[in-house]
């Protein structure tokens, strides 16, 4: 029998919560919100702070301020809206999330593994493969949801967590935080429907609100994975599939009042490849989409631009975190030749970015002799990237010589990693 939970909201008026609330925030890190107040700003007068919003909370006269709505680009095209809360509201949401996340956490369908505790990516990703390869479940639909956080209904998200959280007091402060508004260019705006991502709280919102087409689809035995508004059904023919997408289209249009995308959402056989969080799942092996790794490309190229008058070692400096973030994500896929061959253009961006440092071919023909290379040398254009794969430049800096220096080596990292999902 499911647990119902009729008295919570005296757990958040505790400074000790409010208190270990911040600290979370602070580790998220994260911009000002509408007031300008940055987290830096909040912790200099951090006993002040909690102490207001604990006589606010305890007085139930506390009120969000509307998010700050920051728009970022879509790697498809189009803005991302993001609605960034202010410092004081981070905190509450945050409060708020540590009572209802272990309440409602458990009970969410097995295979959801967006923003949720002890559970990430990769564990999405193999439980997909596991489905395609071990369940010969190779027909796949592949969803997509038009705007999902944007256009979650208000009511049926109260309704929803009702189902097990009937205190007034902490669906009234949920439902405040969902309809606090929007503070654009053009001023205030009302927030009628949806949940700002960026806010503390929207991940669980979002968690509990799709989790009933989760339970739904459980209940017509479709085998599905789901990170965030990410979803794919695994079927054993293009009709189940065909079916598997009405019923799910059906559900999500019609109970959850959400829009599926028909020209993004489509079916597909592994033997073609299932794009999913970054992979290519295909029947046999795990690849990586090809715009990640250009989107890597461009990355490394902007710092290691041979413009730029910082010296190697801050340059591999800089590189190293996107460097071993990009091996660390990807390693699950069956990626050693991908990564050998991106480790090999790494170390020619190095190579490049020494040589224009140089300037003068004389500096690395000095550089040559003092390694005890001798003879005559030719001189090369230094700011030639053709010239950055030449002889006398892998002599003068050898991938031991970038090493020492410290960077990251992508051949080190094991590919295809089993994950226990």
């Amino acid at each position: 029998m499911t647990r119902v939970y009729y008295s919570l909201y005296d757990r958040m008026i505790s400074e000790e919560r409010l208190h270990k609330a911040f600290l979370k925030v602070k580790t998220a890190k994260g911009a000002a919100g509408v007031d300008g107040q940055t987290i830096e700003d909040f912790a200099c007068d951090l006993q002040k702070n909690l102490e207001m919003l604990l006589k606010e909370l305890r007085g139930k006269s506390y009120r969000p301020q509307p998010v700050k709505r920051v728009e970022i680009p879509k790697a498809g095209g189009g803005k991302r809206k993001l609605g960034i809360p202010s410092v004081r509201d981070r905190v509450v949401q945050q409060a708020l999330l540590e009572i209802l996340q272990p309440i409602y956490d458990p009970e969410f369908h097995p295979s959801s593994y967006g923003y949720r505790p002890g559970r990430s990516c990769h564990q999405a990703i193999a439980k997909a493969t596991m489905f395609i390869r071990n369940y010969e479940r190779q027909w796949v639909v592949d969803m997509d949801l038009t705007k999902c956080f944007d256009t979650l209904d208000h009511d049926i998200i109260i309704e929803a967590f009702r189902k097990r959280v009937t205190d007034g007091s902490i669906l009234k402060l949920l439902r405040m935080f969902l309809q606090s508004g929007v503070m654009t260019e053009e001023g205030w705006q009302a927030s009628t429907e949806g949940s700002p991502q960026g806010g503390v709280i929207s991940p669980l919102v979002a968690n509990v609100y799709l989790d009933a087409f989760d339970q739904y689809m459980k209940s017509r035995k479709q085998r599905i994975v789901r990170y965030a508004d990410d979803t794919l059904i695994f079927t054993r023919s293009k009709s189940a599939a065909e079916n598997a997408l009405k019923q799910a289209t059906r559900y999500l249009e019609g109970k959850l009042k959400l829009t599926v995308n028909q020209q993004k959402t489509h079916i597909v056989h592994s033997s073609e490849g299932v794009k999913f969080l970054g992979v290519v799942i295909r029947t046999g092996f795990t690849g990586i989409q090809d715009k990640k790794i250009r989107a890597f490309k461009e990355k490394v190229k902007k710092i290691t631009r041979r413009n730029s008058p910082v010296n190697l070692g801050k340059v591999i400096a800089d590189l190293n975190p996107l460097v071993r973030g990009f091996a660390n994500y990807f390693r699950i896929a069956n990626c050693k030749e991908v990564f050998k061959e991106l480790s090999g253009w790494v170390r020619r961006r190095l190579r490049a970015k020494q040589l224009a440092l140089w300037k003068k071919p004389t500096r690395l023909h000095r550089r040559l002799r003092q390694l005890g290379y001798r003879g005559e040398f030719k001189a090369i254009k230094m700011n030639s990237w053709r010239n950055a794969a030449s002889p006398l430049a892998s002599f003068a800096i050898p991938n031991k010589y970038l090493r020492e220096l410290g960077l990251f080596d992508l051949c080190s990292v094991h590919t295809g990693i089993p994950v226990s999902v």
